[in-house]
């Protein structure tokens, strides 16, 4: 997990302790501590939510950057390859018709 999404996540988490905390120490019925108590968990369950699908959107973003990233270079190593491979094509039939031309003056 990203340093961005540890601070989000302990803020959260903070403000949540917080929440629950100044709700506890209210001075308020029973009934209305436990609605607020409720209605808080939810609150930091929502926030937790949005922080967990925020974090996927961006780890799905950086996959696929990586991905297509890895695409890329994949196509440029096979490029670079082929263009090698045609080169020591060339070089090799260069030595080969050079002894050819040899062995032919050696045959005479």
């Amino acid at each position: 997990m990203s340093n961005n999404s540890n601070t989000i996540a302990a803020i959260l988490a903070g403000a949540a302790v917080g929440a629950a905390l100044g709700i506890l120490f209210a001075p308020d019925k029973g009934s209305k501590t436990r609605a607020k108590i409720k209605e808080g968990i939810d609150d930091a369950k929502h926030n937790l939510q949005d922080s967990f699908e925020a974090s996927s959107e961006v780890l799905k973003e950086k996959f696929t950057s990586a991905t297509q990233n890895l695409d890329g270079t994949l196509t440029d190593m096979l490029s670079n390859v082929s263009h090698k491979t045609e080169e020591v094509i060339t070089f090799l039939e260069s030595k080969l018709a050079d002894l050819k031309a040899q062995n032919a003056k050696l045959q005479k």
